[in-house]
């Protein structure tokens, strides 16, 4: 059965509140634990809550001191240099979902103009209700697979090393006129009337 997913916001509910409390502190001092026993790393917990007159300290206020001592010592450009509070913390998973969200909307498009692509070349889809941006990306990924087969060529060709090869690099020529043909002949009908439209529009390049 699946975890559900926590509501990263205050705990209203009192007895909610503590419940949570204790089950994350003390998952937090196995975490502090942890990090400190299985990597030989300098680490310690200071908790204050509301219910106890003291901190609970870990490992020990001794070593505490110890630890906190050894961040004083420190210049305070240093000590600053990777700090982080709770708004910190946030403003950089915000901004890690956009990053991841912005990939995903690339990801995504990439995949609708190639599918448009392969559509308009086997004459399963027409081009004419295409927008001025639509057109663009398409001509994009056109010229991105172009790319792709003509690298893919000059690598098989640059591997004939002998004349009995030249029949097989005489193959991927003729292929490579074939493809060319199937573009021209099935997608670049769009050109022309794209170009019409770019004196009063200038569409947004796509930038994947």
């Amino acid at each position: 059965m699946a975890r559900k997913k926590v509501e990263f916001k205050y705990i209203a509910n009192d007895s909610k509140r503590k419940a949570t409390q204790k089950k994350r502190k003390s998952g937090l001092t196995k975490k502090v634990d942890e990090i400190s026993t299985l990597c030989g790393v300098d680490a310690c917990a200071i908790i204050y809550t509301p219910d106890e007159p003291r901190p609970e300290v870990w490992p020990s206020p001794l070593e505490v001191n110890r630890v906190i001592s050894r961040f004083k010592e420190m210049p305070e450009l240093d000590q600053s240099k990777k700090m982080m509070s709770q708004e910190s913390f946030l403003r950089q998973r915000i901004q890690k979902g956009q990053d991841q969200l912005k990939k995903l909307k690339n990801e995504n498009r990439k995949k609708e103009m190639n599918n448009l692509m392969f559509q308009s070349l086997g004459g399963y889809q027409s081009l004419d209700n295409a927008t001025m941006i639509d057109l663009n990306d398409l001509a994009w990924i056109i010229d991105q697979n172009i790319k792709e087969v003509n690298k893919q060529i000059s690598k098989l060709q640059g591997q004939e090393g002998t004349s009995s090869n030249n029949n097989r690099v005489a193959t991927i020529n003729e292929e490579q006129a074939q493809v060319d043909n199937i573009i021209n002949d099935g997608v670049f009908s769009f050109v022309d009337a794209a170009n019409n439209f770019q004196n009063d529009y200038r569409p947004t390049p796509f930038n994947p």
